[in-house]
C-alpha cells in the first residue's frame, strides 16, 4: 500500500494551487495523509475527489467550515499499520516523549505545522514524520512531501520529496 504524506497546504494564501508533481502522486496513492493547515475548503473537495483514501485532519489556521468537516486527530490502520495523525506536537525539544505518551498505540504518527521535514523514532518504536509543505518552505531550501509504503503493517520506503521551486 503506497501512502502519499502532506501538510501546511496553506492554499490560496502561500500558492495558487498544489504543484502538479504532487497532483500525480495522489493518482499513485491508495492512501493520501494531510496533516492540516489547508486554509481553503476546495483543496480538501479535490482531495476528497481525486485520493483513493483520504486520511485528514484540521491545523490552527483552518476557520470553521474546515473543522466542521475534519477531525484534529485522526486514527486509522491502512494495511494493519497503527496511524495517527495531527497538527501540532509542540517544540521540537521533547517532542519524542510528549507524543510517545499521547499515542501510546500508535506506529506512526504524521504531523505538520512547522514546515519543517522531520523522521525519527522514538525510543518505544513510534516513528514520527513530517512531511514538511508542498507550497510554502518557508526557512527550508524546498518545498516538501513523503512517501511510504505499508505492508503487513510495517513502514518502509519512506521518502522525502523534494519540489522545484516555482517559477
Amino acid at each position: 500500500m503506497r501512502l502519499l504524506l502532506m501538510s501546511d497546504t496553506h492554499l490560496p494564501k502561500r500558492a495558487k494551487a498544489l504543484p502538479e508533481r504532487l497532483l500525480a502522486e495522489i493518482a499513485e496513492a491508495d492512501v493520501v495523509v494531510h496533516a492540516g493547515d489547508w486554509v481553503d475548503e476546495a483543496t480538501l473537495d479535490l482531495l476528497e475527489t481525486r485520493s483513493r483514501r483520504l486520511i485528514a485532519v484540521y491545523g490552527n489556521n483552518d476557520g470553521p467550515a474546515l473543522r466542521a468537516r475534519l477531525p484534529e486527530v485522526a486514527h486509522a490502520e491502512p494495511a494493519g499499520l497503527r496511524l495517527a495523525v495531527v497538527h501540532e506536537t509542540g517544540p521540537a525539544q521533547g517532542r519524542e516523549a510528549r507524543c510517545t505518551a499521547r499515542f501510546p498505540d500508535t506506529d506512526v504518527l504524521v504531523f505538520g505545522h512547522s514546515h519543517i521535514p522531520w523522521d525519527t523514532t522514538t525510543p518505544t518504536g513510534l516513528r514520527l514524520l513530517n512531511p514538511g509543505s508542498p507550497t510554502d518552505r518557508r526557512r527550508q531550501p524546498h518545498c516538501t512531501y513523503m512517501t511510504a509504503t505499508v505492508t503487513e503493517g510495517e513502514l518502509t520506503d519512506v521518502e522525502l520529496h523534494r519540489l522545484p521551486p516555482r517559477t
